[in-house]
């Protein structure tokens, strides 16, 4: 029996479980490891090079699409998302909320949610005072959203690549209020219109596909709230997540969608595969241990192929008549 020379831990400390197939991550990793070294010496060259990586906005989107080395992830992710800005503008804030006095209630449930999340991860019980700062002091600055669930894994795993409690709390707040706005809120106005806007969009380019799911009667929201409201968190392998996560920063949600498009496109043969809900069910919670995913390079070269042109124009377009087709339907139920 060949022995394995990566270890049951990744990079970041999670755990890999028992069945995960070694000899499929070590044929995509050793030409992704080539990528990376590739990369990190052009990073290194392109920083050196601009003092503001935002002054070459055209050369910044190609290289974050090629990936953002683990070291450059903090700068990167704050400059390119507008959250360093934004802490320049009130640069005592985070500090400030640290000293108020909490609401113990919401207190009390980021408490209950601090051992789940991430639990199989060996290193992030140090990080578990650093996240709860972050996620109460968030609570207490924007009342609008609160806590919610979801945020303790977005805020998590900011937290573990940045290991600074003051940039998770400003990319958390750039995330939630600019970059996802109202995915978090109670009413979740827009996770609600973008899950129907994916199953939209994925109707359009895989009919076939869209209906299978349909017929089998799994509903778009079972399959794609945990998507979007954890940002492929908890969802994806991790390197994909943080791929994705490098896009997102600095195009905005649109590459949600992208990605939403990619995984269904890439398992389209698994899921007219599948012959009943429950084993339909499965293939979507088995994304984490899924070979096409686990290749995070190739996965996020197709993000931008596989769903061909999908201008913002065309998804606001789309965002407005969602929401008026269920405006006018809220509003025929209560007549």
């Amino acid at each position: 029996m060949a022995v394995s020379k990566f270890s049951d831990v990744d990079e970041y400390g999670f755990k890999r479980e028992p069945d995960f197939d070694y000899q499929s991550y070590e044929n995509i990793m050793s030409s992704y490891y080539t990528v990376l070294t590739t990369r990190s010496i052009k990073w290194q060259k392109f920083s050196k090079n601009n003092a503001d990586i935002l002054g070459n906005p055209r050369k910044l989107k190609r290289f974050v699409r090629k990936g953002v080395p683990g070291p450059l992830r903090e700068e990167v992710w704050m400059k390119s998302s507008g959250a360093y800005a934004m802490q320049q503008k009130e640069p005592t804030l985070y500090q400030t909320l640290l000293r108020y006095e909490y609401d113990q209630e919401i207190s009390d449930q980021i408490k209950i949610d601090l051992p789940r999340t991430f639990p199989d991860n060996i290193h992030f019980e140090q990080y578990q005072l650093g996240l709860y700062n972050v996620l109460i002091t968030y609570a207490h600055h924007n009342t609008a959203v609160g806590y919610c669930q979801g945020l303790n894994y977005i805020a998590g795993l900011i937290l573990l690549v940045t290991k600074n409690e003051e940039s998770t709390f400003w990319l958390l707040k750039v995330l939630v209020e600019d970059i996802v706005p109202l995915y978090h809120t109670k009413k979740m106005d827009n996770l609600i219109t973008d899950i129907d806007v994916l199953s939209e969009l994925i109707r359009i380019r895989v009919p076939d596909v869209h209906k299978h799911i349909s017929d089998l009667g799994l509903p778009w929201p079972v399959i794609a709230t945990k998507w979007l409201i954890c940002l492929y968190a908890e969802v994806v392998p991790i390197e994909t997540a943080l791929r994705i996560w490098d896009c997102v920063f600095l195009e905005g949600n649109k590459i949600l969608l992208r990605v939403g498009i990619s995984i269904v496109v890439g398992l389209r043969q698994e899921i007219l595969a599948t012959d009943d809900i429950s084993e339909l069910i499965g293939l979507f919670r088995a994304l984490e241990k899924n070979p096409t995913l686990m290749d995070c390079h190739r996965f996020v070269e197709s993000v931008f192929k596989v769903p061909g042109t999908l201008k913002r124009s065309q998804i606001d377009a789309l965002r407005r008549q969602i929401y008026e087709q269920r405006k006018a339907d809220r509003r025929k139920g209560s007549s």
